[in-house]
């Protein structure tokens, strides 16, 4: 099951207030959910934005995605600066070792300048020796 951070529209006709919500990506934008997270309420001045961070991060740290609109409310209320985009389940680190990946030509030109070095080279150490 993917779950999503997203808000969920509360409220009368103009007057809305949203709960920030973790929910099942296929559930509706008003459905069901999993748990309420906090609640965002546009209308104050200023906007008023109550999230339970200890939960945030740890729907985060659990795989869920989060909204545009949720994730600039997380950086508000400072959820998002605990979790740290790099807290998030680790990837495979042989894949970060690996050099990109280059064209044909690219791999042919990288190859030449690398024989053109290592030539270069050795002529630069015996004209210095003696």
């Amino acid at each position: 099951m993917a779950v999503k951070l997203r808000l969920r529209r509360e409220g009368t006709t103009k007057r809305p207030f949203y709960r920030v919500v973790a929910a099942d990506s296929r559930s509706p934008r008003d459905g069901r959910f999993i748990e309420i997270i906090g609640q965002y309420r546009p209308l104050e001045n200023p906007s008023g934005i109550e999230i339970d961070n200890e939960r945030a991060v740890y729907w985060l740290r659990n795989g869920a995605q989060p909204t545009e609109a949720v994730q600039n409310l997380l950086r508000i209320s400072g959820a998002w600066e605990e979790f740290k985009p790099g807290d998030a389940p680790k990837r495979d680190r042989s894949a970060q070792n690996e050099q990109p990946k280059l064209s044909k030509k690219a791999r042919a030109k990288a190859a030449e300048a690398a024989e053109a070095a290592a030539s270069a080279e050795p002529e630069e150490a015996t004209e210095g020796g003696e």
